[in-house]
């Protein structure tokens, strides 16, 4: 089957958890490569003056990925706006510094980081599957290395991210061929705000540990959606790509 696409000013990407951090970096990298851009987020005030800074090419939707109805009517609102929707990245995610030992970890608290890890990205995926049909479209899951390793008291979201892997290659096996889907495991990306990476500069111990000699960055990750994204990737689909600097290759041993 070959894939025609369209010209990437006429394109437009739904990027959920666009607000800040990894979010931010990929919706800002699309604006700048000609892309319409969603930017949506649960957090309203910061994420509409996001989407103001990002210019007119930019709209903002507010929506918590965990629940159905907000999913089916942020669709509903791109769709109406722009007419068509060409890509998904779901980013959305929910992760704590220090998780809670598996011994104190509440139902409650495993359900909801599940509910916006994995069901949201389910919920984004099958909303928006009909319109991504149409533009042959992609959809770019953000997971973790930490789908595939772990530190101690992870349970909650090492079992979202790797559920998302999963998701990822049933998706494209579902989804194809008009819609290719894939995902992203980045590993460390200092994905703070500008005046707190100023203020709090990591240290050289922290890069030099990485195989490449730094952590990673927002672009870093923006760069590699956007390439997905298009059609230089056209025969990719159902895959993981790990962006962490080569640190999952490196052995290490207590000295």
């Amino acid at each position: 089957m070959s894939l025609t696409f369209a010209p990437v000013e006429l394109r437009v990407a739904l990027v959920t958890g666009a607000a800040r951090g990894i979010g931010l970096g990929i919706a800002a990298w699309l604006v700048a490569e000609g892309w319409r851009v969603v930017v949506a987020d649960i957090e309203q005030e910061r994420g509409a003056k996001v989407a103001a800074a990002l210019g007119e090419r930019a709209l903002f939707v507010a929506l918590d990925v965990a629940d159905e109805s907000q999913v089916e009517s942020a669709v509903a609102q791109v769709i109406g706006q722009f007419g068509r929707l060409d890509a998904l990245v779901n980013n959305a995610g929910l992760a704590t510094a220090q998780g809670q030992p598996l011994e104190s970890l509440a139902l409650a608290e495993w359900r909801k980081v599940l509910g916006v890890n994995l069901d949201g990205p389910m919920l984004m995926a099958k909303h928006c599957a009909p319109y991504l049909r149409e533009q042959q479209g992609a959809i770019v899951n953000i997971a973790s290395t930490r789908a595939r390793q772990s530190e101690p008291h992870s349970e909650a979201y090492a079992a979202s991210k790797g559920g998302l892997l999963a998701l990822t290659h049933a998706l494209a096996i579902s989804l194809g061929p008009e819609v290719r889907v894939n995902a992203l495991c980045p590993g460390w990306i200092d994905a703070r705000d500008a005046h707190v990476r100023e203020a709090e500069p990591l240290s050289a111990t922290d890069h030099e540990q990485h195989p490449v000699g730094r952590v990673g960055t927002v672009e870093d990750v923006a760069a590699c959606v956007a390439w997905l994204l298009s059609g230089n990737a056209g025969f990719i689909s159902g895959e993981a790509i790990t962006l962490d600097g080569g640190m999952t290759r490196k052995m290490i041993y207590r000295e």
